[in-house]
């Protein structure tokens, strides 16, 4: 009798318990990783709930197989990537999660119609999302022991290695720690770029509900944690469909860089006159800082990213100081391809802002105003207001800004809390926006600083969670002060939990603005101080977080004394910038100053989808383009 209970078990659990993945928990754990670190896991968690909450079940399927490549061959053991095939499992039901192959024949000898084929000693690589109620209870101690974030609103990774027997059984182990890694770098990775699949109407079978994308392969930069990082700050990872997809020109050779699709460079004696585009708008030279117009303009033949009006300008520029940096600029060049955030379907370049804003119907209306020179007669915040949301919005169709009101069903283990993001695809998705609104270019400021409240900064994060005030100083402030309506979604991204006091500190503040209070929702209020912020700063509350946006710090000698000043309270601080290089001149006046830089540069997810260029050079620019902090 027991025997045939057994059986008709093992029946029952074969046809209903595993859905599309192998079966049910295993009962590995994370703490028993050799040299795991508690910070590695608590990061493993937030990277797949980022990953959760882009949902790629809604339209990926185990027939769909990634590439993945992390870094080099080089940096792993046995000189080979470890699990270079990936496919997304439970879209029709069953374990939520995605699977790890050592190889992409081991990936379709297991990719059945509808579940995951046993095969005989194949190891593979699972993260499946289980609710905490079924796990295990060594996984449910140390959830509880380490406050790991939930994915969704009570669901955790199991991550775990599994391997089918001769026999048909399934033995498990728990991953090393150099697989959590790579497992860690591909969930970073893609949450960002899956939301970029096109689909294949045309190559895509009538007869079936699988979708077909076309070929697809995109590098992005992922930030090591700090006990992961050997030397480099960050790992590129290039995430193909199908597997097989590859760049076809030359792929960079260090384990940080983006593979290229930019042809060699010429030999270093040879100059190349390649002239810009006729169509970009007035540039300087780098040189003499002559203006020049587009179809007049020379560029270097290596870098494609210096500007010059003749070639002896060019040769002496290259003498002087431009072969120092000439490698720099190259490799920005080389990563502008995937700076580009192709998800939006408006016109993302504004070499000429008044265009671009007539193009979308909303030049010199609401915001918009402070986005070209038109309104730089009128003081900073002091902008003409007619009233109400669609005015502030340029008048956009109502379903193309996001309204006044609450995100709906954002719970997490069935109470309100601050609703994190990974970036635009997943914001425009919970606003119900489409892609061809605009708005994501003003509310990348609102947004960023979100960013830094939620992801960058651990402190106000945490304050944040509990429900307490967080108090921020915003130095330098201009359009962001004609921008009020749209740093009121800061309030409806805290979801019912804790409150923010903006202290924006700048020259530009109005002299009859200046000791205002502005209540633009009711949990972030902004208050308004004119002045330098080393004078200022000892009459304000002490902050948690201090906050600049493309702050330009290798411009202004004023930023001497506020530099100083930071360094001196200590409190964490965050500086944007709209390119690399930027960044890194900001690097060396933060490091000039004696401050220490424990953010490293890093593009910013919710930077502006919209960019511009410097006007000596064709380096790529997006407002809050990248982000460093110092003192965090």
């Amino acid at each position: 009798m027991d025997l045939h209970l057994k059986n008709l078990f093992d029946r029952f659990q074969e046809q209903f318990g595993s859905g599309p993945g192998l079966g049910p928990g295993s009962g590995t754990c994370l703490m028993k990783v050799e040299g795991i670190s508690s910070n590695f896991i608590k990061l493993l968690f937030k990277a797949s709930a980022a990953l959760y909450r882009t949902e790629p079940w809604r339209r990926l399927r185990p027939g769909h197989l990634f590439g993945v490549r992390v870094g080099k061959d080089s940096d792993w053991s046995g000189k080979k990537q470890p699990f270079p095939c990936s496919q997304f499992i439970g879209g029709d039901g069953g374990d939520i999660g995605f699977y790890m192959f050592r190889s992409e024949n081991d990936a379709k000898k297991m990719t059945g119609s509808r579940e995951t084929i046993r095969v005989p000693n194949v190891e593979l690589l699972r993260v499946t999302y289980e609710l905490e109620t079924l796990m295990f209870p060594s996984n449910r101690k140390m959830i509880k022991s380490l406050s790991l974030e939930a994915s969704g609103n009570d669901r955790f990774p199991v991550i775990d290695v599994t391997r089918c027997t001769s026999s048909g059984e399934l033995q498990f182990r728990n991953p090393t720690l150099e697989e959590l890694k790579f497992v860690y770098a591909f969930m970073r990775a893609i949450s960002l770029v899956h939301p970029l699949l096109q689909a294949d109407k045309e190559g895509g079978s009538n007869w079936t509900k699988l979708i077909s994308f076309g070929p697809f392969i995109e590098t992005v930069d992922i930030q090591w944690p700090p006990e992961m990082a050997r030397g480099h700050e960050l790992v590129a990872v290039t995430i193909s469909h199908p597997p097989g997809q590859a760049y076809e020109e030359k792929i960079s050779s260090t384990a940080s860089s983006t593979p290229t699709k930019y042809a060699e460079p010429p030999d270093e004696v040879t100059f190349m006159d390649i002239r810009v585009n006729s169509n970009s708008s007035s540039r300087h030279c780098a040189m003499c800082e002559k203006e020049v117009n587009g179809d007049q303009s020379l560029c270097c033949g290596r870098c494609r990213a210096v500007v010059y009006c003749t070639s002896l300008c060019q040769k002496q520029h290259w003498k002087e100081s431009h072969k120092s940096m000439c490698g720099l600029y190259k490799a920005m060049m080389e990563r502008e391809e995937e700076l580009v955030m192709k998800i939006f379907m408006f016109p993302c370049s504004a070499a000429q802002p008044c265009k671009w804003l007539e193009s979308l119907g909303i030049h010199q209306k609401g915001m918009w105003r402070r986005k070209c020179s038109c309104y730089s007669h009128c003081p900073f915040g002091l902008l003409p207001v007619k009233g109400g949301l669609w005015d502030s919005w340029g008048g956009l169709d109502d379903e193309e800004y996001p309204g006044d009101l609450p995100f709906h069903n954002q719970l997490r283990d069935g109470i309100s809390s601050p609703i994190l993001l990974s970036g635009w695809s997943e914001y425009y998705n919970l606003r119900s926006l489409p892609l061809s609104s605009p708005v994501a270019d003003i509310l990348s400021h609102p947004l960023t600083v979100y960013h830094i409240l939620t992801a960058l900064s651990i402190n106000t994060k945490n304050l944040l969670l509990k429900g307490k005030e967080v108090i921020l100083h915003y130095l330098g402030p201009e359009g962001e002060m004609d921008w009020m309506p749209a740093f009121s979604e800061i309030s409806h991204l805290l979801n019912g939990l804790g409150n923010i006091q903006i202290i924006m500190v700048g020259p530009e503040v109005p002299t009859n603005l200046s000791g205002t209070t502005s209540g633009i929702s009711s949990r972030v209020r902004v208050n308004l101080v004119r002045g330098v912020y080393q004078e200022e700063a000892t009459y304000l509350p002490s902050p948690h977080v201090i906050v600049a946006l493309n702050c330009a710090l290798d411009r202004y000698s004023s930023w001497g004394g506020a530099l100083d000043l930071i360094k001196a309270i200590g409190v964490p601080a965050f500086f944007t910038e709209q390119s690399e290089i930027l960044c890194a001149n900001a690097k060396q006046v933060l490091r000039g100053a004696g401050l220490h830089i424990t953010h490293p540069v890093t593009p910013n997810p919710f930077r502006s989808p919209v960019k511009n260029h410097d006007s000596s050079t064709n380096l790529p620019s997006y407002s809050n383009g990248f982000v460093l902090g110092v003192n965090a």
